[in-house]
């Protein structure tokens, strides 16, 4: 099974200015999760997906550049359209959809989730964090009953998607514009590896917990 990984990748980021190009551990936020991809076992290829040649001297070594059009770069842009047109110029069994946004994801993650899906017990995978705590949706207890609080380490726990990785075959994607089927493998990380940056208070703390330890490179 030919197996692609693509990183979409816009320079013209709202909530933080430049951020896949912003240095993180001495190098581009972006080059993070491609170094991961690179050394995951059972990805044949992977591709950086932009609209601007500029990112291609920065690219680590084994990583394929597609330029996408500059009209996947709008605000409203949303992910079905860069999906649709990726899939559609490069073609593959099994799709991995990572993002630059969680430079922490290992790729021995990656790789179990790959096997997963490989074997034909699950028809997709996907990065979550297991949160044990009091959540609440739409105004009402999503895990529990405040009649009878129970303990925290007794609770119901919830699982959070992450933006790290997506796992998901060909037909999944083309067929049903989904890139989560109907049985999922779910990869629980915890909150380091599942982190993404969306908001400068987030790069702020990547930029403590890469100090703090060393990247994978």
């Amino acid at each position: 099974m030919k197996t692609v990984a693509f990183v979409p990748i816009r320079l013209n980021s709202q909530r933080v200015a430049g951020k896949n190009l912003r240095l993180l551990g001495g190098e581009p936020l972006m080059c993070h999760i491609l170094r991961t991809l690179t050394r995951t076992e059972g990805i044949d290829e992977v591709w950086v997906y932009c609209s601007d040649e500029s990112i291609r001297p920065l690219l680590p070594e084994g990583v394929r550049f597609r330029r996408r059009s500059e009209e996947l770069d709008r605000d409203t842009t949303l992910g079905r359209e860069i999906y649709d047109s990726f899939t559609s110029e490069v073609d593959a069994d099994l799709y991995v959809l990572a993002h630059a946004t969680s430079p922490f994801i290992r790729a021995e993650t990656v790789a179990a989730a790959l096997g997963k899906v490989r074997s034909g017990a699950y028809d997709s995978a996907f990065s979550a964090e297991r949160i044990q705590t009091f959540a609440w949706y739409g105004g009402r207890p999503l895990n529990y009953s405040p009649d009878a609080i129970p303990r925290t380490q007794t609770i119901e726990p919830i699982y959070i998607e992450t933006s790290a990785f997506f796992i998901f075959p060909r037909a999944l994607w083309r067929e049903r514009h989904r890139r989560i089927g109907d049985r999922p493998y779910m990869a629980v990380v915890d909150r380091i590896e599942g982190m993404d940056i969306d908001y400068p208070e987030d790069f702020t703390m990547a930029e403590i917990i890469a100090a703090s330890r060393t990247l994978p490179r």
